[in-house]
């Protein structure tokens, strides 16, 4: 039985693709993924009601589209909102739909578009990977319909909000929708918000039945009906008091991002190793998870094959992963944690028919290939060790990022090695980590493996 790759239940950004094409949900035992940037959902949005319809006319002169452009003929490449800080020429969007010029400026450029048909260049002044936003500067002015509060603000479940921007790149649109809560279960805080978002609304603001801003648009869940997801005004206010209106633009977005991806990993390795890791009993064996609001565990068995007698062996799978990522790049996301365990044992293969199945297994394991324009190839070592309780085969794998120096993914799979019956394999990933933490993420997961002593 092959251990499954490693599940994701990430939340997925709403920037539009250009060629995007049309998906619709798939089931999932776990929650499913958002909708992703390249999938918009094909749904209409419902005629907006009067008040909509005010808080719209009166925003519009504010509302932009972001698009990132091919520096060579000037197509689109892919396509989001924004909105203009009040009477400022500073545009808030989302770091994902500027990550194309910010990352490969010498590929890409900016451009914005109002709602007349006007456009006009961008200069990208900075970005929050941690929460997926960015501050633009452009060659006009806002007229002030979109305030940012002063401090903190105080939304109440059901409250209505009123989300803007050009969905699906058809045109400039609002929807509205309720305030239904925080959003725990990601690493940073995030709105929840149960009304229509579809793709190329990210960036767009999410404003209160008064105009002031409470969240940017930002992602929406495949799996959901009307279930969206926005950054928290508050994450804006502190990217907007580090930007100087006036400054020159910064000449390398690179070696920002790597640091705040570096400031990420830090704060996730910390409270992964905050405590001893939670152990669970599988069989006779200790297997170690981490269960948070950020990180969930789900299992899985082959019981009822087995009472049927259609397999000789029996397998439990558990499996525990972050709900969130950080979105990079079109191709990359990271800074997320993953472990897995599956336990074997025979229910009729006798020693050598068991190892062979349990041996082909762990060799099935995909640990990314060489041809990878993100990272450097798998670099592994391998051994057989044993903690206190418990003999295993052990693998580590290392991969570095080629664009962001000193991150690496880290691998840890390991076999049991004392019953010939069997078996516990057992996986985990700790992605965009430095060296040390993946040192220190994988030494904790080997020492916490074991079996408990007979009785």
């Amino acid at each position: 039985m092959k251990l499954h790759r490693l599940a994701s239940t990430l939340t997925f950004p709403l920037a539009m693709a250009a060629g995007a094409a049309l998906a619709a949900p798939t089931p999932a035992r776990a929650p499913a993924p958002a909708v992703p940037a390249a999938a918009p959902a094909n749904a209409p949005l419902p005629p907006p009601s009067s008040a909509a319809q005010k808080l719209y006319s009166a925003a519009k002169a504010d509302l932009l589209q972001v698009r990132s452009l091919l520096r060579s003929g000037r197509t689109q490449s892919s396509v989001g909102s924004g909105f203009l800080v009040g009477t400022s020429n500073l545009v808030l969007t989302n770091y994902h739909v500027v990550s194309q010029f910010a990352l490969d400026p010498e590929t890409y450029t900016g451009e914005w578009v109002d709602t007349a048909g006007q456009r006009g260049n961008i200069e990208l002044l900075a970005v929050d990977v941690l929460h997926d936003l960015a501050v633009v500067r452009v060659n006009r002015y806002g007229t002030g319909v979109f305030k940012l509060p002063d401090g903190p603000q105080k939304l109440t479940q059901g409250q209505y909000l009123y989300s803007l921007g050009n969905p699906l790149d058809l045109g400039f649109a609002i929807s509205e929708g309720a305030y239904n809560g925080v959003i725990a279960r990601t690493f940073y805080d995030q709105l929840m918000f149960s009304g229509p978002i579809n793709a190329g609304m990210s960036g767009g603001p999410a404003v209160t039945a008064d105009g002031e801003v409470a969240g940017i648009n930002v992602s929406k869940r495949l799996d959901g009906e009307l279930v969206s997801f926005l950054v928290p005004v508050r994450y804006a206010q502190e990217l907007l008091r580090r930007v100087d209106p006036g400054a020159r633009p910064p000449a390398d977005f690179t070696a920002i991002v790597t640091q705040q991806l570096l400031a990420h990993q830090k704060a996730m390795v910390d409270q992964l190793l905050s405590g001893p890791l939670t152990l669970k009993a599988m069989g006779p064996y200790q297997v170690p998870v981490r269960e948070s609001e950020q990180m969930r565990c789900w299992g899985q068995s082959n019981a009822e094959a087995d009472a049927r007698g259609e397999k000789p062996y029996a397998v439990d799978n558990t499996s525990c992963t972050m709900e969130s990522a950080l979105f990079v790049s079109g191709t990359l996301q990271t800074g997320q944690v993953g472990i897995r365990h599956q336990y074997m044992r025979s229910k009729g293969l006798d020693r050598i028919r068991f190892a062979q199945l349990s041996s082909a297994s762990f060799k099935n394991e995909a640990l990314g290939g060489h041809n990878d324009s993100r990272l450097t190839a798998p670099e592994c070592t391998e051994q057989f060790i044993r903690n206190k309780s418990l003999p295993m085969r052990a693998v580590m794998c290392v991969r570095a990022y080629r664009k962001f120096a000193g991150l690496y993914d880290f691998t840890v799979l390991t076999a049991s090695t004392d019953d010939a019956l069997m078996n516990l394999q057992s996986r985990l990933d700790v992605r965009g980590v430095s060296y040390d933490n993946g040192l220190r993420s994988a030494r904790a997961f080997l020492q916490a493996l074991g079996r408990e002593e007979a009785r």
